[in-house]
């Protein structure tokens, strides 16, 4: 069978063509950008025609670069960004720019509503904290949580909430555009807080909706990720260059599926995801939460299981910040030194190049730290006021040892949450390393030092989410479980063992890293609040 799989990230969508069989074959991909619009006002938004062209031109180049035929496509699906809010009308048309997950503009409608109580819990109310975890083990206890998203439009543009038929996440928003229904998975509603997990219960919490001031008229109808939710429309399909009628998944969140394009599909299970983002998750049959860590287990594409779930909100964006401002020199000093073209030609890309120079620079970046903090830090702190640190450096250091530490400090806050995780869960031994961060030996290497576990890498490891979300749409057609096609379909493609000889090193610069945030917390918050 054949199907597309849009992998909607920060920054761009990825569309993959799959054919799946005795085994998972990506056959085209294509990969096309938009913008994130950062305003000082602490938001980030995004365009939905920006979204549309995007996936437009790629579904069309995927056609160009096989033998597939539209009429062969048995289903499409969205793996899309999480924790974004999309205000549409009756027919679906975005009545605002899209706020993506990183939009923090609902900061003081969170301090409003989260601060006020006699009894508090990490800033926090502790009666509606409470209220929230007995329903799903989880809060909306970050400013960037959709829910101030939501109410910061209802109190700054009345004039826009007054027009709003349903909220919807981002993969709801494309769902809805390609086949006129109007809908969200579990997965997505999950993630707005505001949906009842308890057995028997699932869907909207009336009571919740009621605490945060929601209107309940706004809550769309709730579908499984592997739902067939209706045919492409004719318009979309024109659009698309595909047929009219092609089936259309319910597909859901990136994390969601990231687990099953991984392998880990058996409680206990452990993930680290490394893209824009990055994250630790623990695959579980239950629910838990951390609350001091800012830990809860999120609901999966299969009804009963959970991810337990760690983030990190700037991961590989650190790198490309650091690709972009350390390794390209913005004003030209070193251009007839060396000649981009020379390193082309030696290497795949600008990462795979800089991946072979940090491995020039000593375990420990010779002294130097970094904090992966670019875009303020949700877990095991959160506090959008934290930023990114060079810490000591010396007249001795260069620009290779901070590019390593870029890589290190990454790499420690991720020990960090998978310590952090392991205070409620058993995490495994070895741990499944995916997204674009894996595609490095180097990275690789440097995660199995700093966390002392094995690491193991697979097939498609860029393409992880858009696989796993491939195989619950295969699942569906097929009539087969998707665990179990998971467990048989994805394979281990290497395995890096922890090298003793840099434990030690690892260690101390570990101790360090930790203890940066809380000697500069004070200063993060008089320089950016």
């Amino acid at each position: 069978m054949h199907c597309i799989i849009y992998d909607f990230g920060t920054s761009s969508v990825k569309s993959c063509l799959f054919k799946i069989d005795t085994g998972i074959n990506l056959i085209a991909s294509a990969v096309d950008e938009y913008k994130l619009y950062i305003s000082d006002d602490g938001g980030a938004e995004q365009d939905t025609e920006e979204w549309w062209t995007a996936i437009c031109s790629t579904t069309k180049e995927l056609f160009k670069k096989s033998d597939v035929k539209p009429e062969e496509i048995e289903g499409i699906a969205f793996c899309s960004q999480m924790q974004g809010t999309v205000l549409v009308d009756k027919d679906g048309n975005a009545l605002r720019r899209p706020m993506n997950y990183l939009d923090q503009k609902g900061a003081g409608e969170y301090k409003k509503c989260m601060g006020k109580g006699l009894i508090k819990v990490s800033g926090c109310s502790l009666y509606k904290l409470l209220r929230n975890l007995i329903v799903n083990y989880g809060a909306s206890v970050s400013a960037k949580d959709p829910v101030w998203k939501y109410k910061w439009v209802e109190n700054n543009e009345p004039e826009v909430y007054r027009k709003i038929y349903k909220w919807l996440d981002i993969g709801g928003y494309l769902v809805a555009r390609t086949t006129g229904k109007i809908v969200r998975t579990a997965d997505d509603a999950f993630a707005t807080f505001l949906y009842d997990t308890r057995k028997g219960k699932e869907g909207w919490n009336k009571g919740l909706l009621k605490m945060y001031g929601i209107n309940p008229d706004h809550m769309p109808d709730i579908i499984d990720c592997t739902d067939l939710v209706g045919g492409l429309t004719k318009k979309a399909a024109d659009d698309l260059g595909l047929m009219e009628g092609t089936p259309v998944y319910g597909g859901g969140g990136d994390m969601t599926f990231v687990n099953i394009g991984a392998g880990c599909v058996r409680p206990g299970d452990t993930h680290i995801y490394v893209g824009t983002s990055g994250w630790v998750s623990t695959y579980m049959d239950h629910q838990t939460v951390d609350l001091k860590a800012m830990i809860t287990g999120v609901l999966s594409a299969k009804k009963g299981y959970f991810s337990y779930y760690a983030e990190l909100e700037t991961a590989g964006k650190c790198f490309e910040w650091c690709a972009e401002h350390l390794a390209l020199d913005e004003v030209g000093v070193y251009l007839d030194k060396i000649m981009i073209t020379d390193i082309e030609s030696k290497y795949i890309s600008l990462y795979d190049y800089l991946s072979s120079e940090v491995s020039k620079v000593p375990p420990g970046s010779n002294g130097v730290i970094f904090t992966p903090w670019l875009h303020g830090n949700r877990c095991p702190f959160e506090d959008s006021n934290a930023g990114g640190i060079f810490f000591n450096l010396r007249v001795s250091n260069g620009k290779r040892d901070m590019i390593r530490a870029v890589l290190e400090g990454i790499c420690f806050h991720l020990r960090w949450l998978l310590e952090c995780q392991g205070r409620k869960v058993k995490t495994s031994d070895p741990i499944r390393f995916v997204g674009g961060g894996a595609l490095s030996d180097v990275t690789c290497q440097i995660l199995a030092d700093i966390t002392g576990r094995t690491i193991e890498t697979v097939d498609n490891s860029q393409e992880v989410g858009a696989v796993g979300t491939a195989l619950v749409v295969a699942a569906g057609i097929m009539g087969e479980d998707v665990l179990e096609l998971s467990q048989r379909l994805v394979r281990v493609r290497h395995a890096y063992k922890p090298n003793a000889a840099n434990r030690e090193i690892y260690e101390r610069n570990y101790r360090v890293f930790k203890r940066l945030y809380r000697s500069n917390a004070k200063n993060f918050k008089l320089l950016n609040s």
